[in-house]
């Protein structure tokens, strides 16, 4: 059987340089920051130097070029970069699409989504040794991306939909075999985060219509989180997170339970948020300070930033108008979101490489 048979076969199981001025915390993104972004990913995509290889070597044949290994997602500086630079530029494009940066956004991504480079990439994903690559960081963006080509209406986009599709399909199966073996979540401030992978896969999983997958990750949240109480909040940030473990946590949490019982279990999780509680948020009541943007983990304390900001305004969004929780959680989310986005385009490809990314994700809350 061909590898081209293989991908149309595999598609047809799926269910059915630094900006001018910064946006502001509370603005949506406006067209001329869009295309500053946009540009940062179309730099990008197609540079594949440096870069930062997740590959298990298993002999000398098996120290490739990283285009020879991911025809699609060889830019960025790793995987998971490329894969959510390309999740940004079809949202950009998707939401601007008069706008100059989207034609040449779609030049790119035609380039990229065609059906022997798909194949590519999952001809790497079958490789034995290579199960653990990009779990579960790099699966969750590719869901994302593949939620975002499934939901725009528009004759390029199907296309591209149908030639990712092969690949979504093999990461919903990994995922499902994985979250039944994983006894414990990772509650990391980096890339092995479940709460982080648990939220991207339900979004995906409603928005597609896979009712199997929404089932297991339902269920897997609630397994790992429900009884939860009392997050350590004084123990965030780690010095290199792009991550709050406990804000990621509350986030999926408010896409898993009803709006009263998340209520309720906020209140036993992050008690601090109670007003007049003496014990507070610690440190998530005021954004990271990042000393040395040339660092590259020192640089994730931005993305930090970005994401305490849009997991903050998801918990809000779950609460009611008049809950007082609710206007805090608001209010200290643009200060993370002011702090975050001054620093997207700071001149320096450690953080250039993917946070316009999470702004992007920030600024048009497509979770």
């Amino acid at each position: 059987m061909t590898t081209l048979l293989i991908v149309a076969l595999l598609a047809a199981a799926l269910p059915t340089p630094a900006p001018d001025a910064a946006p502001t915390a509370a603005a949506a993104l406006d067209p001329a920051n869009a295309a500053r972004y946009a540009q940062l990913a179309l730099a990008c995509i197609d540079r594949p130097w440096p870069y930062k290889s997740e590959r298990v070597l298993t002999s000398a044949e098996s120290v490739r070029p990283p285009r020879a290994d991911h025809p699609v997602f060889y830019g960025c500086f790793d995987w998971h970069s490329a894969a959510h630079g390309h999740w940004m530029l079809v949202r950009l494009a998707r939401l601007y699409p008069d706008q100059p940066f989207a034609a040449d956004a779609r030049v790119a991504l035609a380039a990229h989504f065609t059906a022997e480079r798909i194949a590519g990439e999952i001809a790497f994903f079958s490789e034995p040794d290579q199960k653990l690559f990009e779990r579960p960081y790099g699966w969750a963006w590719l869901l994302r991306l593949a939620t975002e080509l499934r939901t725009w209406d528009d004759p390029q986009a199907r296309a591209w939909a149908q030639q990712v599709a092969p690949l979504e399909r093999a990461i919903v199966e990994r995922l499902s075999a994985y979250l039944p073996k994983l006894s414990y979540p990772v509650r990391s401030g980096v890339h092995p985060n479940t709460a982080f992978a648990l939220a991207f896969a339900l979004d995906y999983a409603r928005a597609v219509g896979d009712a199997k997958l929404e089932r297991l990750v339902v269920e897997r949240s609630r397994a790992y989180y429900l009884a939860d109480a009392a997050c350590p909040v004084t123990y965030e940030p780690g010095g290199e997170d792009f991550f709050s473990p406990c804000l990621l946590e509350a986030d999926l949490m408010r896409r898993v339970l009803p709006p009263a019982e998340f209520s309720s279990w906020l209140d036993r999780f992050l008690p601090g948020l109670r007003p007049g509680a003496a014990a507070g948020l610690g440190n998530l009541e005021r954004p990271a300070q990042v000393t040395d943007p040339t660092d590259g983990k020192i640089v994730h304390l931005d993305g930090l930033n970005l994401v305490r900001a849009w997991t903050m305004r998801g918990i809000a969004s779950a609460l009611p108008a008049a809950d007082p929780r609710r206007a805090r959680l608001l209010k200290l989310a643009d200060a993370h979101a002011a702090s975050g986005l001054a620093r997207v385009a700071s001149g320096h490809y450690e953080g250039e490489h993917w946070l316009a990314s999470f702004a992007v994700y920030l600024l048009t809350a497509p979770g």
